[in-house]
C-alpha cells in the first residue's frame, strides 16, 4: 500500500473535510479556528467566494498557457494589477511557482546584474529548501543539513533579535549593522558581495520584525556599495504585517522583491519584481519555468488583490494585530515561561523560555497540541522550535481574534501548570 513519505510529519490531527473564512472543518462538523492560514497563504481566508469564482470561471477557459510559449489574459492582468501594489520603480515581473523558485531567481538576478558571486544572508533566515535557497536559510540546521555541499559564495551576519542578546533594540540594531561593515571588510570583499538578501519580518526564525533601522541602514550600505538589496515578503506581503509590504515602515525600496504564500489565496504561485533596467541585465534563457505564471493561480492573485484592497484588508490585519498583540502580552504576563511576543499585524509570536533563559521547544510544542483540543490551530517556528506562531486571515474579525485568544488563554492554563 503506498502512503506519504514518513518524513512528512503533520503539526496536527486534523483531517480537514472543508474550510470557509477563518475556520476548517472536519467529515464530522467539527469547527478549528485556523490561525495557521497554511502558513500564512489563505490570506482571504478559506475559499473566498470572489477567489473562487474567478478560478472556476478561468477552469473553464483555460487551465494552463506555457508563458513563454503563448500569453494570457490572467499573467497581463494581474501584471498591470501588481503595479498599484509594488514599490515605486519595481515594474518588471517574473513569475514562478513558490518562495523558493523565486528565492533562486532573484539571486540568480542579482549575480548576472553585478558579476559579483556573493550572498549575505541574516541569521534566522528563512529562505526555501531547494538547495541554493536553503544555502541561504539558518532558520534551523533541519533546512540545510545532510545534503551537503551546500551553494558556495553565502555569507552570514547577525541579525538583530533583541530578545536573543538581551539588549535594547538601538543597541543590538549598531551590533548587526557593525558587524555586517566587518564582514565586508573581512569575509566577503564588496568587489565580490551581489547582494543582502533578508525578510522584513524572520518567518521560520521566530517571528522576528527587522527593526526600521537595521532596514535602512542596509539600504545606505547597498547603495553605496552597489549590492542588490533583496527583500524575501514570501510570507509578510500582500498586507500580513499591517501594510501591504513588511518593509513598508523602513519608508525604503528594495532594488528586488519577492512574493508568494498571500498572493493567490492558496493557488500556487510566486513572483520576484524588480525595476526593468535591472531584469533587463539576467542572461537571455535565464528565467522560465513550465508552470510559472499558471492561468488559474493568476486569476486568483488578481481575485485576491481585488479583495484585500476593496474590503480594506491591510487596514484590518494592522487593527486586529494591536488586537491580537496586546491580548497575548497581557496574557503572558500570567505566566511563567512565555517570555516574549512580538510580532506585526496578523504575523505575531509568542517564545517560551525559562528565567534563565533557556529555550523551551518542549513547552511551545506542548502549547501547539494543547490549543488543538480547544479549537484552535496554531503551528511552532524558531531556530530553536520555542516560539508559537499565530498566521489569523486577513478577514479576521475582533469576535474571532477574541476567541481564539481565550482559547489560548485556556491553553496556557494547562501547559504552565
Amino acid at each position: 500500500m503506498t502512503a506519504l513519505s514518513p518524513l512528512l510529519t503533520t503539526a496536527t490531527p486534523v483531517l480537514v473535510d472543508h474550510a470557509l473564512g477563518s475556520y476548517v472543518y472536519d467529515a464530522d462538523g467539527r469547527a478549528w479556528l485556523d490561525f495557521t492560514t497554511g502558513i500564512g497563504v489563505t490570506s482571504t481566508g478559506h475559499c473566498h467566494p470572489d477567489v473562487v469564482r474567478a478560478a472556476q470561471e478561468q477552469v473553464g477557459k483555460l487551465i494552463h498557457g506555457q508563458y513563454t510559449t503563448v500569453r494570457h489574459n490572467p499573467i497581463l492582468d494581474l501584471t498591470e494589477r501588481l503595479g498599484d501594489f509594488l514599490p515605486a520603480g519595481l515594474d518588471s515581473v517574473f513569475y514562478a511557482n513558490s518562495g523558493s523558485e523565486a528565492v533562486e531567481a532573484a539571486i540568480r538576478l542579482a549575480r548576472m546584474a553585478t558579476g559579483r558571486p556573493n550572498i549575505i544572508t541574516f541569521q534566522g533566515g528563512f529562505h526555501g529548501r531547494t538547495v541554493a535557497a536553503a544555502s541561504l536559510t539558518t532558520a534551523g540546521t533541519k533546512f540545510r543539513s545532510g545534503f551537503a555541499p551546500l551553494m558556495p559564495g553565502v555569507f552570514t551576519a547577525p541579525f538583530p533579535y533583541a530578545f536573543r542578546y538581551g539588549w535594547d533594540e538601538e543597541t543590538t540594531v549598531d551590533f548587526a549593522l557593525r558587524e555586517l561593515d566587518y564582514l565586508l571588510a573581512t569575509t566577503s570583499a564588496v568587489a565580490d558581495t551581489a547582494a543582502f538578501i533578508i525578510e522584513p519580518v524572520l518567518g521560520d526564525g521566530g517571528y522576528l520584525p527587522a527593526p526600521i533601522r537595521f532596514l535602512q541602514g542596509l539600504r545606505e550600505r547597498a547603495d553605496r556599495h552597489g549590492i542588490t538589496l533583496i527583500l524575501d515578503e514570501v510570507q509578510t506581503g500582500v498586507g500580513r504585517t499591517g501594510t501591504f509590504w513588511g518593509h513598508d515602515p523602513a519608508g525604503i525600496t528594495p532594488d528586488v522583491l519577492i512574493t508568494a504564500k498571500g498572493l493567490a489565496s492558496g493557488f500556487p504561485l510566486s513572483a520576484i519584481a524588480a525595476p526593468e533596467a535591472l531584469m533587463r541585465k539576467a542572461w537571455p534563457g535565464s528565467q522560465g519555468g513550465t508552470y510559472g505564471g499558471n492561468a488559474v493561480s493568476c486569476a486568483a492573485a488578481l481575485a485576491t488583490l481585488n479583495v484585500v484592497e476593496r474590503d480594506g484588508l491591510v487596514e484590518n490585519s494592522a487593527e486586529q494585530g494591536v488586537r491580537l498583540i496586546g491580548a497575548l502580552r497581557e496574557i503572558a504576563q500570567d505566566t511563567k515561561t512565555v517570555a516574549d511576543v512580538r510580532g506585526r499585524g496578523l504575523m505575531v509570536g509568542c517564545e517560551f523560555v525559562d528565567p534563565d533563559g533557556t529555550p523551551r521547544p518542549d513547552l511551545a510544542t506542548s502549547a501547539q497540541q494543547a490549543a488543538i483540543d480547544e479549537g484552535l490551530l496554531l503551528l511552532t517556528c524558531g531556530t530553536r522550535g520555542n516560539v508559537v506562531r499565530f498566521i489569523p486571515p486577513l478577514i479576521v474579525t475582533p469576535e474571532q481574534i477574541d476567541e481564539g485568544v481565550e482559547a489560548w488563554r485556556r491553553t496556557l492554563k494547562l501547559v504552565d501548570a
